[in-house]
């Protein structure tokens, strides 16, 4: 994978692989029931920058939604269904967002696609996610569904080994990549955020994904 565009397109869905999919603006008609539950979420379990098992801070800012939330200190990756800042459950998960990652995953082929967990990440300019597998969940077969909200993105999309060549994928306000199947272990990142304003979130990128974590 060398270029985005050699992807085939059809219509608002661009396939990255065979279990692979970018659905451009699927989130823009959910995306005035999603601004106030993203709040709601930030109210009880605010962001907050954690610390990798290596002692390096992340520049994304994080917190969860969900029976079970991601999480990451000097001890290793993994999901917990308390909040370790607040000591409380994480939030639960708006309705909202459950019906947005059902629909996504069904546009993308996945029927039946039911998350326990949802990560939701603030970029600011600068910020960026290294290369890395999502493989601390149980389960496998499902897919994973990842939304974005705000500033532009450019998302590296890999293959099953971190030295596989990367595709560059612009994300945009109110896309939806989905990707599971032969591709649900596909190394993936994304590059450090350009400064700019977006007319809603300003200078900020929210993206939330969905996971089967148990």
């Amino acid at each position: 994978m060398e270029s985005f565009d050699l992807f085939e397109t059809g219509g608002q869905r661009l396939r990255l692989g065979s279990g692979a999919f970018v659905l451009r603006g699927f989130a823009l008609s959910f995306v005035r029931e999603l601004m106030p539950a993203i709040a709601d979420i930030e109210a009880m379990s605010p962001f907050r920058n954690m610390v990798t098992p290596g002692g390096f801070t992340m520049s994304v800012a994080l917190t969860n939604c969900g029976a079970l939330g991601w999480t990451t200190d000097r001890r290793g990756y993994r999901y917990t269904s308390i909040d370790p800042d607040t000591g409380e459950p994480w939030p639960v998960m708006p309705q909202v967002f459950a019906r947005l990652a059902s629909e996504a995953a069904t546009a993308a082929g996945f029927d039946g696609f039911e998350p326990d967990a949802c990560l939701v990440n603030r970029y600011s300019p600068g910020a960026r996610l290294s290369l890395h597998q999502d493989k601390n969940e149980r389960d496998y077969a499902a897919p994973i569904v990842s939304v974005s909200l705000g500033m532009k993105a450019t998302f590296l999309f890999g293959g099953h080994e971190r030295s596989d060549p990367t595709a560059k994928v612009p994300l945009y306000h109110g896309d939806v990549m989905v990707w599971g199947g032969v591709d649900r272990l596909r190394y993936h990142g994304v590059m450090p955020l350009k400064e700019e304003t977006h007319p809603l979130l300003g200078n900020q990128r929210i993206n939330f994904t969905f996971r089967k974590a148990s």
